[in-house]
């Protein structure tokens, strides 16, 4: 079988507005799965159940069941109720999930913090919430960075479901030219650059906020 990959270049232009839109599933995702995360990770350390228990349930359904079936049922779900358009419903499926991991990231990171920390806080007089943002969360946020940049780029990977609601993304567009042209190995490498690409800049990034913050001795 022969590959014809001296013709890739030609190609690559096609696929800019699906690089895009896959960053830009990707960026939005994970930034609502940071909001929910650290919402949840707060109420998961809570000692009250009326807190904890919604948290808990939320993590254990959403580590328990693939994207995939989150995303078709978001989407075939939330387009029947509201309406709610393909790209919304990616970007609201990959945030839940990934918020349900990154809510575990962060109460990890706060529950390796010393708790006499909290108590040499509290003794000078913070109160629990301002010695939580004031001292713990800092902490907490810096060991937190290794994972988070790990969850980024699955993140980034994952966003590749969204082909199946039809949303054209990087693996889409590669199905779709190599129905024409009939070069899937060769559309499919142009995608798998992209995401080489993208993959390379985000552990470089992340690799920089480390060295900035300097998390081996958070």
């Amino acid at each position: 079988m022969y590959f014809d990959f001296a013709s890739l270049p030609e190609y690559v232009p096609y696929f800019l507005p699906a690089a895009w839109m896959t960053l830009e599933i990707t960026v939005l995702g994970i930034l609502l799965g940071f909001v929910l995360g650290l919402v949840t990770a707060f109420m998961r350390i809570s000692d009250k159940r009326m807190f904890n228990l919604p948290a808990h349930t939320y993590i254990y359904m959403i580590r328990g069941t693939p994207l995939l079936l989150q995303l078709l049922f978001i989407y075939f779900g939330m387009r029947s109720l509201v309406g709610l358009s393909a790209l919304p419903a990616a970007v609201l499926a990959l945030g839940i999930h990934n918020g349900a991991y990154i809510a575990e990231i962060f109460r990890g990171a706060i529950a390796s913090i010393s708790a006499g920390q909290m108590e040499a806080a509290r003794s000078i007089g913070m109160s629990s919430s301002r010695a939580m943002v004031r001292i713990i969360l800092p902490q907490a946020f810096k060991r937190a960075i290794p994972a988070l940049g790990n969850q980024f780029i699955i993140a980034l990977k994952d966003s590749s479901l969204a082909s199946t609601i039809t949303i054209n993304e990087l693996l889409l567009k590669s199905q779709q030219l190599a129905s024409s042209n009939f070069m899937m190995m060769e559309m499919l490498s142009i995608a798998g650059m992209f995401y080489l690409i993208y993959t390379g800049a985000f552990t470089l990034l992340f690799h920089s906020i480390e060295r900035k913050l300097d998390t081996s001795r958070a």
